[in-house]
């Protein structure tokens, strides 16, 4: 009897060891390795069947150059720099937006819900493509907007959509006595909402509202469709003058999931700083 319970604790310990291989790092790493080795051989194996030969050696010059001895973005770089402009610009007015339409929505004034409920259900109802055309030919002239104001409009607008329901929804999710105690305090309503509300619901909604600021980064790749020299665009003229079709938007892809990543981690250590804060 002895023997066999010795014999299975044996064999336990050996299948954790082995469990325990599999969690660390060192396996995460070697996963990763044999991934990226996979991706690889799949694209050697599809490029050499099309006859496509890789030049991975002309992509530096359109990320960065030398000058006269200093170094210049390239036009992938450029286009990069209008992406975080436009993008930026965009975001600042999509929180406007988004926090109007949130407190319309909870406000107790019927033609405020009724705008604000209108205005969500076109915007997300229609695609950003569309409502792109439609800000550019139709609103932009009436208003005298060139093409960089009216791209920022309508990105704006469609993400002032969902950041809007994401403050609702951030809001709505705190306890009612929190709005009884600021009243208690003798708080006005916007006082309530500075100093109470908001930022309890800012630590709430942070996951998703980057999930919106990345989407939102992704977004403005269709300005592109109204002549706007950001990534997208820049990718598609260096990739119709150089037939580098794959590495150039390859190389775009990286540059956007470099960035989209870097963003979620950002928000990620300040999630972990706000749970240690409260």
């Amino acid at each position: 009897m002895e023997e066999v319970v010795v014999a299975r604790y044996s064999i336990f310990n050996w299948l954790r060891k082995r469990v325990f291989l599999f969690r660390t790092p060192w396996w995460d790493s070697i996963q990763f390795i044999l991934l990226i080795a996979v991706i690889i051989w799949l694209m050697s194996m599809s490029t050499a069947r099309l006859g496509y030969y890789w030049q991975w050696y002309r992509i530096p010059r359109y990320l960065f150059r030398i000058e006269d001895g200093r170094l210049v973005a390239g036009k992938l770089i450029e286009g990069l720099m209008f992406t975080f402009r436009i993008s930026g610009i965009s975001l600042l007015f999509a929180f406007a937006v988004g926090m109007t339409t949130a407190l319309l929505r909870l406000s107790s004034s019927f033609m405020g819900r009724t705008l604000a409920r209108g205005y969500l259900e076109l915007i997300r109802n229609t695609p950003l493509v569309v409502q792109i055309y439609l800000v550019y030919f139709v609103i932009g002239p009436i208003l005298g907007l060139g093409r960089f104001s009216s791209a920022v409009m309508a990105l704006s607008m469609f993400e002032g959509a969902y950041i809007s329901e994401i403050f609702r929804a951030g809001i709505v999710s705190l306890h009612k006595g929190q709005w009884e105690a600021a009243h208690s305090l003798g708080l006005s309503t916007v006082d309530t909402y500075r100093d109470v509300i908001l930022p309890q619901a800012i630590r709430r909604i942070l996951p998703p509202l980057t999930s919106e600021i990345i989407s939102l980064f992704k977004n403005s790749a269709l300005v592109s469709i109204v002549s706007l020299n950001d990534l997208s665009l820049q990718a598609r003229i260096i990739a119709a003058d150089t037939f580098l079709t794959f590495e150039i938007w390859f190389t775009t892809a990286a540059i956007y999931l470099v960035f989209t990543v870097a963003l979620s981690t950002v928000v990620y250590k300040m999630e972990k700083r706000f749970k240690i804060l409260t």
